[in-house]
């Protein structure tokens, strides 16, 4: 027995072990490139989720843009159509009318000899606006600057469109609070656009979602 077995042979172990050994360096090697594999996922993953939320927050500050804009210009054509060359009407006997009058200067009645100058203001207003759009990832912040455009918009569009002529145009205003300038809805969104600003800078929360403490 002991002579056929030394004839016929034993089974190759080193060659077994070979393929085990094989075996092994690829699942290594398949071990080795999992977490990187995983890494990057969860690296294209979160940028993909930040640039989604970068996009619902510039969307907000159009959607909230594109509401004062309409209201203020549907409300002024109201106003122009029904009310102006009329006596006021009064709302709260005398602590709040609507009263149209035409307004060459900015918010309230400020500076009429600067119209030209206030229509290139709003129109750098605007502007800045869009390139803080690249980099807003805070739903305030959007809200805020939503209100500021519209506002912008809508007292821009009386600028260009209304007499005396383009650039110079008399914002039409019809708001009128006892012992307090005339105003239209989009200065009031400007007002308040500027006001919630100011909040979120005092809290330490910028535009692109970050918060500091000074």
């Amino acid at each position: 027995m002991a002579e056929a077995e030394r004839i016929i042979g034993t089974p190759d172990i080193p060659d077994a072990e070979g393929v085990a050994g094989d075996e092994t360096p690829q699942t290594a090697e398949a071990g080795a490139k999992g977490p990187d594999a995983g890494e990057t996922g969860s690296t294209e993953a979160g940028g993909a989720a930040a640039g989604g939320k970068g996009h619902r927050r510039i969307l907000a500050l159009f959607v909230v843009a594109v509401v004062a804009y309409l209201l203020d210009l549907s409300s002024k054509m109201l106003v122009v159509a029904k009310l102006e060359h009329q006596e006021p009407i009064e709302i709260f006997g005398d602590w709040l009318k609507l009263s149209a009058i035409r307004n060459a200067g900015a918010a309230f009645g400020i500076g009429e000899a600067f119209t030209v100058i206030f229509t290139v203001i709003a129109t750098g207003v605007i502007v800045v606006i869009a390139r803080l759009a690249r980099k807003l990832y805070s739903l305030p912040w959007a809200i805020a600057l939503g209100l500021l455009l519209g506002g912008a918009l809508g007292n821009l569009t009386d600028r260009i469109f209304r007499a005396p002529g383009v650039f110079e145009g008399a914002v039409v205003d019809f708001i009128a609070p006892a012992h307090f300038a005339v105003f239209n809805l989009a200065d009031s969104a400007i007002v308040c656009g500027g006001i919630l600003i100011v909040i979120l800078s005092f809290k330490g929360l910028d535009p692109d979602g970050t918060v500091h403490k000074d």
